[in-house]
């Protein structure tokens, strides 16, 4: 796959499908983007299976929506930027879906005040094949690049976790039985999908939390993936959506804008317990960066650079330094053409002040705040649906 340049648009979950579908307003977000001067735009968070969404709003990769996911890749094409897809299980974190979100142990999920459900052999031998099944699908879709969600307290990040991962059989204990899951996956999409597409994997470098995957582990696990063949490229990210999401924005805790997505009685429960699962972390420019370097010098992989890249001098510093190519989140989010921008030789920093209030609006169509409402991209559509 060759690209026009070397940033990504980050897959950062849009909150505009419907009943698992994409929608006009998705195609138009992501047409924005394209048009805004993007090498690549990633579509997500994409289900693999229905018990895999995490969120309302999520597409899930079933046959019926596959016609919208042709219509949303020719948009991106006809831009001239590529079309990524960011395929995932949920796990854990589909507690808050009304599932009983499946993970590698049984772990009490404070989100949805319930309890996951340990996965057995079938339930794993089902969820690799539904990561196939969307893989092909994707590629009849006409998508350039697969993005494999390894990271954020997902399926397969909760099983490289050694907090959430307490099994004894072969597919915990161990890195290498930690890992056998991410490693089955990798390797069975590739096989499904052979030289198609470019196959990538958005992958923690450390979960953030008390016992979590540490950057050894980390490092180990990133080894024996690059030693498969099955990658094209890692994604470096770190967090958890499921234990401590901040760790992976940084900045400011959207506490009280979160708070109003609760039902009114729930609002001064979550209130109170929100700082502990929202710990604040200061935000810097590439906050990533260091324990990237790390996963650069030892991992014979091409690596993406993801965290809190808001100026042309830090993608060209990363570009310098060996990273493949740069992928950005929020700064697309408030401007969708910075990349046009910075061609134009307007090298300014990119506008996002990093407030992450665009956090709580996923659940009506994630957008930044500061953007004027009849400016942002599928705002004039999002009312057909």
């Amino acid at each position: 796959m060759t690209l026009r340049n070397p940033i990504v648009k980050a897959a950062t979950f849009e909150g505009l499908a419907h009943r698992g579908l994409v929608t006009d307003a998705l195609v138009d977000y992501h047409e924005a983007v394209a048009r805004g001067g993007v090498g690549m735009t990633t579509l997500a968070y994409c289900a693999v299976s229905d018990d895999g969404r995490g969120a309302p709003g999520e597409i899930v990769v079933s046959d019926v929506a596959v016609p919208g996911l042709v219509r949303l890749a020719e948009v991106v094409h006809g831009h001239g930027a590529a079309a990524g897809i960011q395929l995932g299980h949920a796990g854990p974190v589909a507690t808050g879906t009304g599932h009983n979100g499946l993970a590698p142990s049984r772990v009490f999920a404070p989100q949805a005040m319930r309890y996951t459900r340990a996965a057995t052999d079938d339930d794993l031998k089902r969820v690799v094949q539904a990561f196939v099944d969307a893989a092909r699908r994707s590629v009849d879709a006409g998508f350039d690049a697969i993005e494999l969600h390894f990271g954020h307290g997902y399926l397969i990040s909760a099983f490289l976790s050694p907090k959430l991962n307490r099994r004894s059989d072969r597919w915990g204990g161990t890195v290498d039985n930690r890992a056998r899951l991410a490693r089955h996956v990798a390797s069975e999409v590739r096989a499904a999908v052979r030289n198609q597409v470019a196959v990538i994997a958005k992958f923690n470098m450390a979960d953030g939390v008390p016992g979590g995957l540490c950057l050894d582990d980390s490092l180990a696990v990133a080894r024996l993936l690059a030693s498969d063949g099955t990658l094209d490229a890692l994604e470096l990210t770190g967090g958890s959506s499921f234990e401590n999401p901040m760790y992976l924005f940084r900045g400011e805790a959207p506490i009280a804008e979160m708070a109003e997505t609760f039902p009114r009685v729930l609002r001064p429960a979550f209130k109170l317990t929100a700082k502990r699962f929202m710990r604040e972390y200061p935000f810097e420019e590439a906050y990533f960066l260091p324990y990237a370097r790390q996963f650069r010098d030892a991992v014979d992989m091409p690596m993406i650079l993801l965290g809190g890249v808001n100026r042309l001098d830090t993608v060209e510093r990363a570009l310098g330094e060996g990273f493949a190519l740069v992928a950005m989140g929020r700064a697309l989010l408030r401007e969708p053409d910075l990349v046009r921008r910075w061609q134009s030789g307007d090298a300014g920093d990119g506008r996002c002040v990093h407030c992450n209030k665009c956090m709580p609006t996923i659940y009506r169509g994630t957008h930044c705040v500061l953007v004027p409402a009849d400016q942002r991209p599928g705002v004039r559509l999002r009312a057909r649906h």
